[in-house]
């Protein structure tokens, strides 16, 4: 038998926003995400979400009751489903997304990098925040001069 003193559990995704937090659970796949996103949002259906990330409501229901295949989900649909549930105030990333249709994130837009960049420079206390200026600053003469 295994000792529990010994058991360690370690961060999964280092350098994420929630890095001991793994939100999408291992093998979800496309359906579980949207109902388990849906879910949080009583107020809203399917058909909401269809209407209001672009998708067509049959292609959404039929992702959702598993009689469509998800891996040829165009990136742009994804992100419109997460900017959707951001809409609504639900927090989903778009690797998640991804991760449910079994394909890594695209690399990220300059919109979500630097939404991303400032939520982490207004958790900083102010001195902090100076040196990530500064830094910011040396990188930029830096990259000038290359």
């Amino acid at each position: 038998m295994t000792d529990p003193l010994r058991v360690t559990s370690h961060q999964s995704n280092p350098g994420e926003p929630r890095p001991a937090e793994d939100r999408a659970l291992k093998g979800e796949d496309l359906a579980a995400v949207l109902e388990r996103l849906i879910a949080q949002r009583p107020d809203k259906t399917p058909k909401d979400l269809a209407t209001e990330s672009g998708v067509s409501y049959p292609t959404l229901n039929a992702w959702m009751r598993r009689t469509r295949g998800t891996s040829r989900v165009q990136s742009d649909t994804l992100r419109a489903l997460v900017k959707t549930f951001r809409s609504w105030g639900v927090e989903v990333e778009p690797a998640e997304m991804f991760a449910a249709v079994g394909r890594a994130v695209p690399g990220g837009t300059d919109e979500e990098r630097e939404a991303r960049l400032l939520r982490i420079y207004r958790e900083l206390p102010v001195d902090k925040q100076r040196d990530v200026v500064r830094f910011a600053s040396a990188q930029l003469t830096v990259s000038r001069a290359s």
